[in-house]
């Protein structure tokens, strides 16, 4: 294909605001048996979508047949400062800031596509964005975008892993770019070394059920209590194995996804229990932080606020321990025994004795066990 379509393809993902953009063949990827083996360990957890549909991973051509080349593109999100931990308030991701960035970057994908098709007519397109069976970080490796760190992100050289990644899989043949060389991590482990909950259990290998993002946002159950401590202030997601990366430490210039100030990062916490549902959806539906509805927030709420010991939440979380969601309840009944156990234990006796679902019930009888043996 010729190198001035390239060129032109290239210039315009620019222009569109991708920071990085390389093209790489419609092959197997490079790190499928791992994916495979991932998959048999459990590490995916309750992500069972990703065990369902592991055949479709081995070949692109399940998302777009005939496909022969796939554009790889990076798309850069704020690199802003963690907020100060402040009672009632929790910390989400930075990645969350702003609106859903898989319509923002859907728009730039179509408008690439198009040009794509003027130039190679009879060719067909099709735009992604972590939503289809693709590893998207081994066709950015193949690409030339970077590597995959340690800490299983892919990193790029000068625009670290502070990146939303998308494909462009087309029919038509492109010149190609080549892998990228190196693994640029070198002797460095910051990144293992940070994670609170230890859910890297090799470099490159993440046990999902550990990681705080997964915990946060895809589990839908109960966060196991061992971990609870470790979720901190984060109420949506974690950075920690991205913030401590040394090609990370750069800011990044004001995206088009969010031009939010620092600030909200932090959000009170406090005020979402008088929410609705309503609520909920008008405030969050238009950005990621919906993807954990409104039960999974407000359960990060509750274990946020249950390890600030925040007093000033008491009354909301009592509130809520009739809540219609299981792991609302539950959730907030642990909150209370941790931020004074002698006040909770009552609540939470009367709550049991009313409790319907068998799951919340052995929850408390269990907390209600420890929690007297200490008072």
């Amino acid at each position: 294909m010729s190198t001035h379509i390239v060129i032109r393809l290239k210039e315009l993902a620019k222009e569109l605001g991708f920071c990085c953009v390389g093209i790489c063949p419609a092959i197997e990827p490079p790190h499928y048996g791992a994916f495979l083996n991932w998959l048999k360990a459990g590490f995916h957890g309750e992500m069972t979508y990703l065990a369902e549909r592991s055949w479709a991973y081995q070949d692109p051509g399940s998302i777009l047949p005939d496909v022969q080349s796939v554009i790889m593109l990076g798309f850069p999100y704020r690199n802003l400062p963690d907020p100060d931990s402040k009672p009632g308030f929790g910390t989400i991701s930075r990645y969350a800031l702003g609106e859903d960035y898989h319509r923002v970057i859907r728009q730039r994908l179509k408008q690439l596509g198009r040009l794509l098709i003027a130039e190679c007519p009879g060719a067909s397109v099709r735009g992604v964005v972590d939503t289809a069976p693709l590893l998207e970080r081994d066709f950015g490796y193949l690409g030339g975008l970077g590597w995959i760190g340690k800490n299983t992100s892919l990193l790029h050289p000068d625009h670290g892993s502070y990146l939303f990644l998308a494909a462009l899989l087309t029919t038509a043949t492109l010149e190609c770019d080549p892998p990228f060389a190196e693994d640029l991590c070198g002797s460095c482990s910051a990144c293992l070394r940070a994670c609170p909950t230890g859910a890297f259990v090799a470099p490159r290998v993440l046990d999902a059920r550990r990681c705080l993002s997964y915990l946060t946002i895809e589990l839908r159950g109960f966060i196991p209590e061992e971990l609870r401590a470790e979720v901190g202030d984060w109420f949506f997601g974690c950075d920690i194995c991205q913030a401590v990366c040394p090609r990370n430490q750069k800011p990044l210039s004001n995206g088009p996804v969010s031009h939010a100030p620092p600030g909200e990062r932090a959000v009170n916490l406090i005020m979402l229990f008088s929410w609705s549902e309503e609520d909920f959806h008008k405030a969050f539906g238009p950005t990621p932080l919906w993807r954990a509805k409104r039960r999974g927030l407000l359960r990060n709420a509750a274990i946020v606020l249950g390890n600030q010991r925040c007093r000033s939440a008491w009354d909301v979380l009592a509130q809520r321990l009739e809540d219609s969601e299981p792991i609302v309840r539950e959730a907030c009944a642990w909150a209370l025994l941790k931020i004074d156990p002698r006040r909770a234990i009552p609540l939470i006796r009367s709550q049991l004795s009313k409790e319907t679902e068998a799951a919340v019930a052995m929850h408390l009888s269990r907390y209600l066990d420890k929690a007297s043996a200490f008072v």
